[in-house]
Formats: C-alpha cells, structure tokens, sequence
C-alpha cells in the first residue's frame, strides 16, 4: 500500500512538474531600452522580460554586474543590439554562447550591405541602427519569427503582436516623413552630443556631425570644439542638441567656442539617443521617443 501511495505521489509530482514547465512564460532578458520596447511589444503578457538598462544609461559604457550575469543564466533567450553597440558586454555574451544559451543580436537581421561603416566598433558598423525607421520593421519581423520558433505554442499570439506593431511603424513613418518634409533640406543640419543619428540622416536626408564621434568611449577634444564651431559659424546652423545619455557639457563648450566667434547657436533640446525616456512618460516608448526627436530637431531648426 505504502508503495502504490508513493508511486502515485510520483506521479502526480512529475505531472505538476510538466504543467508547470508548460506554463511557465519564456524568460527573456534584453539590454537596451530600445529593444526592451520592442520585444515587449511583440511578446505581450506571454514573455517575461527583464530590460538590463534604464532610462538614460548610455550602452557604450555599461558593464555586467553580478546581478546581470545571474539573469543571463536564469534566462531562455538573451536578446540585444549587436554590433559592438554594449561593447563591455560582449565577453559576456560569448561566455553565455559557450553555455548553450540562446542569444539573439538585433542588428543580424540586417543586410550589411545597408549598414554604416564605422572605425569605431570591432564590428565595423555604426550600431545605432534603430534610428532607420525601416531597420526597425526587419528587425520587428526578425525578433517576431525568433519568438515564435523559441516558443511555438504562444507562435499566433507573436505573429499577431508583430503585425500590429509594424502597422505602428508605418503609420509613425508616414508621420516622420511629413514633419521632416516642413523643413527644407538646407536646414536639416543636426549637430548632436555624438554621431548616434546617422541612420536617421540617411533616412530623412539629414546632414549628421557629432561632437564626439560614433562612441561615448571617445572624448572630444578642443580641436573637435573648434573644428564644429568653424562649421556651425559657415552654415550657420541655427540650434544645435544635447543627449539624454551624454552629459551636456561638450555640447555647452561648443556653444560658448561658436559665441567666441561672434555668433548666436541655441541649445534646441535634448534627444534621446542611446536611451528611452523615463517610465511612464511617451518618451518611454520607441514610437514616442522618435515623435518627441523629430518635433524637437524640426521646430529648433526652422
């Protein structure tokens, strides 16, 4: 008797035990803001996900802390930009391959024929390839058929989420190109804080100049300051940007090093480049984020 109650007991425990893995949500941990929005958009209330950064936290410097490296192991499926964009994390992420987790790069959805060649990363590319609207729509539809061959149970709902956030795109490009269109193409001249808006320029026809290059990892020096006050003084570029993810005083230096030579630049705004806005606010979201940009770069501008 005592035997068949134990057999039971071990049965009934190895059958709760594939319910509960059955029911158990994919676990997904993702590194930037940009692609923390973009999977919680297409997985819904079928993933449970964990973003690495926050708003304002600038990729190019960001190292693993103990408490990372814990939600690697504990994950299904680690998603981030590639790209050498969380350069810090890159031993990391291989060390997570040499355990058979799943890791999936973003920008391995993307021709590199279209790319931006880059001197400043390891992988020759400029990885702020979210500012492509279009990037976005192969990446959206990458990141979806990812989801659904992780997890095909919940496939229908993915492929679902996924569609209704490319019509999102769509939709936020037809906008995009209207408000760029108000300005004329002599004055869509973008200095920022750093070159994070390349993809963006190439897109809307934007000439793009940043003060400290592709990486944050690099500082700019006063020939740099000089170098970009000669051009905003020869194209005289009416406003010139700040970044939520970099600090404001290269951009401030650059203003006073134009005053110097007897011209007026204003600070238009600040961008968010390299981080989402904070939680709760529009700019929390990559659609909001862009819409908030493009208002700022084009009324500074005009």
């Amino acid at each position: 008797m005592k035997k068949y109650i134990v057999l039971v007991f071990l049965i009934i425990s190895v059958s709760c035990q594939q319910k509960a893995k059955k029911n158990k949500k994919l676990q997904v941990v993702t590194t930037t803001t940009m692609i923390t929005d973009l999977v919680k958009n297409i997985g819904g209330d079928k993933i449970d996900i964990q973003g690495l950064m926050g708003a304002g936290v600038d990729p190019h410097l960001y190292k693993a802390s103990e408490g990372d490296v814990s939600k690697f192991f504990n994950a299904d499926v680690i998603i981030y930009n590639g790209l050498h964009l969380e350069g810090k994390l890159e031993d990391v992420f291989e060390k997570m391959r040499q355990q058979n987790k799943q890791t999936i790069a973003a920008s391995d959805a993307i021709d590199t024929a279209t790319l931006i060649g880059s001197e400043y990363f390891a992988s020759n590319y400029d990885p702020h390839i979210w500012f492509s609207i279009t990037n976005w729509e192969i990446i959206t539809q990458y990141i979806t058929d990812k989801l659904c061959a992780l997890d095909p149970e919940n496939a229908v709902t993915y492929k679902l989420n996924g569609a209704n956030y490319l019509k999102t795109l769509a939709s936020l490009k037809t906008t995009i190109t209207e408000q760029v269109n108000s300005l004329p193409v002599e004055k869509r001249i973008l200095v920022t804080a750093h070159d994070a808006f390349n993809y963006f320029g190439k897109e809307f026809q934007f000439n793009v100049v940043g003060l400290q290059g592709l990486s944050t990892a690099t500082e700019a020096g006063v020939q740099d300051v000089r170098r970009l006050a000669s051009f905003i003084e020869e194209k005289n570029v009416k406003a010139i940007f700040v970044e939520s993810s970099v600090p404001k005083r290269t951009v401030e230096a650059l203003q006073e090093a134009v005053r110097a030579k007897g011209q007026e630049v204003l600070i238009g705004g600040t961008l968010y480049s390299d981080a989402l806005g904070s939680a709760g606010t529009a700019e929390a979201t990559y659609v909001g984020m862009y819409k908030h940009n493009v208002h700022i770069i084009v009324s500074s501008l005009k």
